[in-house]
């Protein structure tokens, strides 16, 4: 239960205040070690292994971030945002130390398996949206949750950007080839755990099941604030208007006296009743696809003309996508709340194959990918904001963390077996070939998200 004093309930406005500010440095701090992972994982692998294995190495660390979503979403769903969230720092970190232990060994099993666990730190920090709705109002949910998203971009941008001082620096202290930076994401993943242990007080989930229990119960006597009032006030209006079948309650209200269900499988069957919910998983499981594909190969590709800048000009570009996929989220939020779920989705797919058009046609030209890149990084935003949204709202309280724990498992898996592939694909044919086939696998999102919604009630939501 949610911390109350005398038997009153905790200001929802207030708790959600703390939580956006504590989650906004959380992303932040953790940005810069997933973002700086990411820039030098698929080159390290490919030094130790060769092209062909370099997405492998993308790979790993995204299978990692999918896997690691179960036991951070059963803690989570057990005992709140804060410990799952810590969790999958906690686990990052470690997963860093050994990519460090593995460069100095040169061993490719060694390093595969500290990527799986670096993708910890990315659970955390997409779970991490999740916990910015925990206690929104159903009209600003897409604009809190798009403003977590949104914090990453200073850490994933600075991220990128330290790799070569990194490596410098590391290499004074014995790391080997481009593994330096390594060091800076376990350090900042730890900063992170402690954080959000330390601060993230009360929890947000945990909050939220309180109040959705005493609404539904009556059990709470005593006044509401303004400000939970106004909250309660908007999620009634929300589930009276809500449609593609969803029968769910916005804030857990029908069930909020139910027990949770077990796991990932009750997730599943409550997913596979919600239209609204299997198109809110098909938009991130997309977007992330086509994003990772492209990203993760494209550090190879401009290795190709290797020179003495390269380490830079790679961190440049894949720093100017992240800035692009995070910086203009609060955009997206807003159109999310303001047009719709559904019109965010399809403008976002536009984006992803325009982006994929640019970067297959620009060769080796830095501009030309830094352009596609960027087209890639708002397509993922759209699908990724709304996406989020809809999954979140679709679903009752009492497996919501669960259904968010298996849009983060699918998600991932559909990104790191695309990052599996991208790598065969650019060693077989091109990195042009590539861009092509990823542009090509959104035409299942569009086919899912033009089908008619599956109610006649209004949604003023835009769903």
């Amino acid at each position: 239960m949610a911390p109350s004093l005398d038997g009153r309930r905790p200001d929802a406005r207030a708790v959600q205040r703390r939580t956006l500010v504590v989650l906004a440095a959380a992303q932040i701090v953790g940005g810069v070690g997933v973002a700086t992972g990411i820039a030098v994982g698929a080159l390290l692998a490919g030094q130790l292994g060769g092209t062909a294995v370099s997405g492998l190495g993308q790979s790993a660390l995204v299978v990692g971030s999918a896997l690691l979503a179960i036991p951070v979403t059963r803690l989570t769903q057990a005992r709140g945002r804060r410990q799952g969230l810590a969790l999958g720092f906690v686990v990052g970190a470690l997963g860093a130390m050994l990519v460090l232990a593995a460069a100095r060994l040169g061993s490719v099993a060694m390093l595969f398996a500290g990527l799986f666990l670096f993708g910890g730190a990315s659970t955390a920090n997409l779970q991490a949206r999740y916990a910015a709705v925990d206690l929104a109002e159903p009209a600003r949910r897409g604009r809190q949750l798009s403003l977590v998203v949104w914090a990453a971009t200073i850490g994933s941008v600075a991220g990128p950007n330290l790799a070569p001082f990194a490596v410098d620096v590391a290499r004074r202290f014995g790391a080997v080839g481009d593994s330096g930076p390594f060091a800076v994401s376990a350090l900042a993943f730890a900063l992170a755990a402690c954080g959000v242990v330390a601060l993230l007080r009360p929890d947000p989930l945990v909050t939220a099941r309180a109040l959705a229990a005493g609404s539904a119960t009556g059990t709470v006597s005593a006044p509401r604030t303004a400000s939970t009032a106004r909250t309660a006030s908007a999620a009634r209006t929300a589930s009276a208007t809500r449609t593609d079948g969803d029968a769910a309650d916005a804030d857990g209200g029908v069930d909020a006296g139910r027990p949770a269900g077990r796991g990932l499988v009750a997730a599943l069957r409550e997913v596979l009743a919600q239209p609204a919910a299997r198109l809110g998983i098909a938009a991130v499981t997309v977007g992330h696809v086509v994003m990772i594909s492209v990203m993760s190969m494209t550090p190879v590709h401009l290795d190709e003309v290797r020179h003495a800048d390269s380490l830079r000009v790679i961190g440049l570009v894949i720093s100017i996508h992240i800035a692009v996929m995070y910086a203009f989220s609060p955009v997206t939020g807003w159109l999310t709340d303001r047009v719709g779920r559904r019109p965010v989705i399809l403008a976002g797919v536009a984006l992803l194959v325009a982006g994929c058009v640019v970067a297959g046609l620009a060769d080796h030209d830095t501009v030309g990918l830094a352009v596609g890149l960027s087209l890639i990084g708002l397509g993922w935003s759209g699908t990724m904001v709304a996406g989020s949204t809809l999954v979140s709202e679709s679903v009752g309280m009492a497996n919501r963390a669960a259904v968010q724990g298996l849009s983060d498992l699918v998600m991932g898996l559909g990104g790191a077996s695309a990052a599996a592939l991208a790598g065969v694909v650019v060693a077989w044919s091109s990195y042009a070939t590539l861009t092509a086939l990823t542009a090509v696998a959104t035409v299942p999102l569009v086919a899912v998200a033009l089908r008619p919604a599956g109610s006649t009630r209004t949604q003023v939501e835009g769903v």
